[in-house]
């Protein structure tokens, strides 16, 4: 006669309902760990931020998010090299990530290391080449080696007037745009197996790292921008008093639908027909945006000096965009080409400068 299969011992049974008990409470305080590492670091506590991403990161070491957010952290408690190795490491871990490589830019730029901040964002654009912000911090940092490379022409021969003229016409430049130097991501990567959408951040640009990272530069830069194909060029003319109105009131009413985040709104403010970056595809291009709009922390954005010209049911409106994020504060000039459709003025292009 077989024995009767013996039932575990009622501590056993204890343990175990103890074990998934305790393991569902790790989980559940793991979930809520890394908004309140956000709220920390919106708070300026960052050695509490730190602390806390960290027990975080001990328990998933392998979360792309937690880490970079411990990137952001060090980098605005002033210990870059600390920073470095953070994003060194992700970007050797999660190639795919753009984010990451322009941290470490924006931390080689602060350096004065713009080479390798240039290799870095070469590696960025090369993971993600619609990647607006790596494009333009590019742009910066070939405007410094450029800088650089006519001053030291100019102390070998201070006689070459043409390079003089090169240097300041550099120079301008370089001040014109803000802070000059290397922008930072604002959003944090979190699906390192999905493909990362830019934002800063980019932007554009915010902080936390998920499928897109988000930093914060103690020098603030420009935020994420789109750049966009130039509109072709329509004979302009003044713009009769109502059309400028309704023109004008489009364009704040979307700066408007920026700043509050409501981006059903603000996406609603683009034309049918908008030419995305890159010729990007549309439905993409609405998720990026979205993640990079949608992310933690206070969000103004504000249009001045605007001028406005129209050809038929297209106007071309000129302005300067003030952005200030948690982590990026820039002003910038902007070009926007509205189009009236159903009687509304729809945004079909949009660029920098």
């Amino acid at each position: 006669m077989r024995p009767l299969p013996q039932t575990p011992s009622l501590a056993r049974l204890s343990a175990i309902v103890l074990g998934l008990v305790l393991s569902v409470s790790v989980s559940l305080a793991n979930a809520q760990t890394l908004p309140d590492v956000q709220r920390l670091m919106k708070q300026n506590q960052m050695p509490q931020a730190l602390e806390k991403v960290d027990a975080y990161i001990s328990t998933k070491p392998k979360d792309a998010q937690g880490r970079f957010m411990k990137g952001l952290i060090l980098t605005e408690m002033g210990r870059p090299a600390d920073a470095i190795a953070v994003f060194t490491k992700l970007t050797e871990d999660f190639p795919e990530l753009p984010e990451p490589y322009n941290n470490l830019a924006v931390l080689y730029a602060q350096q004065k290391q713009y080479d390798k901040a240039r290799t870095a964002l070469e590696m960025a654009i090369r993971t993600h080449p619609s990647y607006s912000i790596a494009h333009e911090n590019l742009g910066d940092v070939y405007a410094k080696l450029a800088s650089q490379a006519y001053d030291k022409a100019l102390q070998l021969d201070s006689s070459n007037a043409a390079t003089q003229t090169k240097l300041s016409m550099i120079k301008e430049l370089i001040s014109t745009s803000s802070k000059p130097g290397a922008k930072p991501a604002a959003a944090a990567p979190q699906a390192p197996a999905e493909p990362v959408k830019t934002a800063a951040v980019e932007a554009p640009a915010a902080v936390t790292p998920a499928s897109k990272p988000v930093e914060k530069a103690p020098e603030p830069a420009f935020p994420a921008k789109t750049i966009e194909p130039n509109a072709p060029a329509d004979k302009a003319k003044p713009v009769a008093a109502g059309s400028e109105s309704d023109i004008t009131k489009a364009l704040q009413g979307w700066a408007s639908a920026w700043s509050r985040k409501d981006v059903k709104t603000y996406l609603n403010y683009y034309a049918s027909d908008f030419r995305t970056p890159n010729g990007m595809a549309r439905k993409a291009w609405e998720a990026e945006r979205t993640q990079r709009i949608d992310k933690p922390g206070k969000l103004q954005v504000s249009v001045d000096d605007i001028n406005i010209s129209v050809a038929g049911d297209k106007a071309t409106v000129r302005f300067r965009q003030q952005y200030t994020s948690a982590t990026l504060k820039s002003s910038a000039s902007k070009t926007v080409v509205f189009v009236k459709s159903g009687g509304k003025w729809l945004i079909q292009q949009e660029r920098v400068g």
